[in-house]
């Protein structure tokens, strides 16, 4: 059975961490977390990786995904942060975003549903940094298809994930921003259709309630949960998480 990994989630936003919520960007606060009493992206970071052992980091970077302003200088910083894998979504827009980015260390970047422009700029994302280190975003709210292209907002979900694998792609998120910050839990069956159909990594986004969620994911072999609101708040235990070698 493939690596279950469980991945910290930071929502960037006004260049500090903040609590995502249903995607109601609008109301996003500054976070509150119980681990640790910082909004610096780079501090969260620091001690997710020295106190509690992560070493994988998604981040969301929504001043770029809304306004098209990256935080390039905290990205950077967390970039020198030696011993860590990241995976961040920056609103990649069209091949000229593409080029930017292939300028960073970034271990994986997330092409998100919501923001490409079209399906060539998958294919070129695969083509400038190769099949590993492209992962998509499914961006949805309630299961439907969220992006800034007609053709992409016409498709379901499954037609979408058939369509990005058909052209290479290897690692997917599945990301409702419905289920985002609502520790909502359970798997939705929309998921275990596409876990069938999908040969490659299947990563979940939103709705994480609790460590019986993470077992459920991990025994249907999905590849790994993005994880924000039941880690910070304390609802999954991280001593917990690394009893079964999830980190």
């Amino acid at each position: 059975m493939p690596i279950f990994r469980v991945i910290p989630v930071l929502d960037i936003l006004d260049s500090i961490a903040v609590h995502a919520k249903k995607g109601e960007r609008a109301k996003y606060k500054p976070i509150n977390l119980k681990l640790i009493q910082s909004t610096n992206p780079i501090e969260i970071v620091q001690y997710l990786k020295s106190e509690c052992k992560f070493k994988e980091f998604y981040l969301a970077d929504l001043d770029a995904i809304i306004k098209n302003k990256p935080n390039f200088e905290i990205l950077l910083e967390i970039l020198d942060i030696p011993d860590i894998r990241i995976m961040i979504d920056p609103g990649i827009r069209n091949k000229g975003d593409l080029l930017m980015f292939s300028k960073f260390k970034i271990n994986k970047l997330i092409l998100g549903i919501e923001t490409i422009e079209s399906i060539d700029v998958i294919k070129e994302s695969l083509e400038i940094f190769g099949h590993n280190r492209i992962i998509v975003s499914i961006d949805m709210y309630k299961e439907k298809i969220i992006s800034n292209n007609r053709v992409f907002k016409a498709q379901n979900c499954i037609q979408m994930v058939k369509k990005i694998e058909d052209v290479g792609v290897k690692e997917v998120i599945l990301l409702d921003l419905f289920r985002v910050g609502q520790k909502i839990g359970g798997i939705p069956p929309l998921y275990t259709e596409i876990r069938k159909i999908f040969n490659g990594n299947l990563l979940i986004g939103g709705g994480i309630r609790n460590f019986e969620d993470l077992l459920m994911y991990k025994d249907l072999e999905f590849s790994g949960v993005l994880i924000a609101t039941a880690l910070y708040d304390g609802s999954i235990d991280i001593e917990k998480v690394k009893e079964i070698n999830l980190i």
